[in-house]
Parts: structure tokens; sequence; C-alpha cells
């Protein structure tokens, strides 16, 4: 298992890291997203959207009451909240499992509060630092994952992330 840890000092920073992210994403990806309320989850998944190419003017919002979003960008971005939910078997009502592995790219905010661990390639934990500091953990656990987590560090530590702000 491939992991790394990042700290980010705006939620820009997180943005762009978010947009590496998203830039690199293959299709059928699952990404679940973890950290506690104001962790800067939905800022992070507001960068990963606009690196799948959604247009930025689009509001890219947590889906705490309607539970999923789609977004169209490069490719589709299913962006799930469960905040509300506690059972995997709530998630068929959602129809998760015809959107997971599908031709987008699935993100999952609030995954750690489901019962059972949901499959995934990429598991992103974000904790605060402070008002504006966020530590992110990216954690690859598959060979899928492992391969975006490398492309995400990479644009990341290259600089290309940088030249986004």
């Amino acid at each position: 298992m491939q992991h790394w840890s990042v700290l980010t000092c705006s939620e820009e920073e997180s943005r762009v890291l978010g947009r590496c992210l998203g830039a690199a994403a293959p299709a059928g990806l699952i990404v679940l997203l973890n950290g506690p309320l104001g962790a800067g989850k939905t800022c992070f998944a507001q960068g990963v959207a606009y690196g799948l190419g959604v247009d930025e003017q689009m509001p890219v919002t947590s889906p705490t009451y309607a539970l999923m979003n789609i977004h169209q960008g490069r490719l589709p971005l299913y962006h799930f909240d469960l905040y509300r939910l506690g059972r995997v078997d709530d998630l068929e009502d959602l129809g998760y499992d015809e959107y997971a592995e599908g031709q987008g790219l699935t993100l999952v905010e609030w995954a750690d509060r489901m019962e059972k661990s949901l499959e995934s390639s990429l598991i992103v934990t974000i904790s605060g630092r402070g008002e504006s500091e966020r530590r992110l953990e990216l954690t690859a656990v598959d060979s899928r994952g492992e391969h975006l987590l490398s492309a995400v560090k990479s644009a990341w530590e290259t600089g290309l992330a940088a030249k986004n702000l």
C-alpha cells in the first residue's frame, strides 16, 4: 500500500491538490474522502471537479441533503455524501452500484461513517491544523490507486500545482 502525506496552507492549495487528482484520474476510479466536519472535504472535491474539467462557474457543493450530485467534465464526477447514511445497504437506494466503477470518477465524502468499508482505489483523509492548514493523507488501496497517487504526487512536487494557484 502506497501512502503520501501533504500539508496545505490554504483552501486554494487544497483545491489545487484536488485539481491534480482530477486531472490524472481515469474512469472507473472510486476515491473515499474522510475527515471531520469543516476539515475541507468539499474544498478538495471542488478541486477534483475542476481537474476533471467541470466548469468553474458551476457550484460544486457537498451533496449532504441530495446525497449525490453529478458534475460533467472530461469524465463525469459522481459526488456522494454519506453523512446522513449509516449502512452500505442505504447506498442501493441511491443507485451507487450503477455509478461506482463506471464511466466517471466516484468521490465519496464521509465514507468512514459506513458500518462496512466501501471498495476503493484511493482513500484521502483530511485533518485540520489550525485555521487554514490541512494535512491530507492519501493512501492507495490497489494498483490503480498507486498509479493515480504517483501522478498526483509528481504533479504536486514538480511545481505544476503551484502554477495553478
